[in-house]
């Protein structure tokens, strides 16, 4: 429930402080790369029940690319590259927050066709609201340039960080509490 609570409070508090930033950066977008402002995707939340992720978008629109992004793509607009590199991209995730789909930290949202492939034990990751940050994020910081340095970057995806990712998660899952919550957020912030 202190969690919960923290998420709305510090997601509205965020929001409002931010929102000359946010606005700021949907003017940048709508000036400099035609379309929509927001990229919006179905997630799989907690429950694995689906909810529509927001980020502002960063790359071309209707570009037809898979879904794992790699550094240095030319979907990715000059603009986008630099919302990405700072995690401004981001920061619209906070009305996630809000209304509940997501919290500050925990495991980040997966696609649902990867949620649905979670088996025995890494189902209980389920359990806990997808979030901003947690200690996979943190991991994993630098996933796109990971994902450019190899051959086949869907198959290091699913082979390699997606599994490595579940079992920090579960790690998570198990581990959890409000101040270590409060300790990833900062290293977030800092890092």
């Amino acid at each position: 429930m202190s969690k919960r609570l923290f998420d709305i409070v510090a997601s509205f508090v965020g929001l409002l402080f931010l929102l000359p930033v946010l606005l700021l950066v949907a003017l940048l977008i709508k000036i400099l790369m035609p379309g929509s402002v927001f990229f919006l995707q179905k997630r799989a939340g907690r429950a694995g029940k689906v909810f529509t992720i927001f980020k502002f978008r960063t790359m071309i629109e209707n570009h037809g690319g898979g879904t794992v992004s790699v550094q240095g793509e030319t979907r990715i607009t000059p603009l986008g590259a630099l919302l990405r590199r700072s995690k401004i991209d981001e920061l619209p995730e906070l009305w996630n927050v809000l209304k509940g789909d997501m919290s500050f930290v925990g495991p980040r949202p997966d696609m649902p066709e990867y949620a649905a492939r979670l088996e025995g034990e890494d189902r209980l990751i389920l359990k806990l609201r997808p979030g901003i940050t947690g200690p996979a994020s943190l991991k994993y910081a630098n996933e796109e340039e990971l994902l450019a340095a190899q051959p086949d970057p869907q198959n290091y995806n699913d082979v390699v960080l997606w599994p490595d990712k579940v079992r920090i998660n579960l790690d998570y899952y198990h581990n959890r509490s409000f101040f270590g919550d409060i300790a990833l957020i900062f290293r977030t912030v800092f890092r």
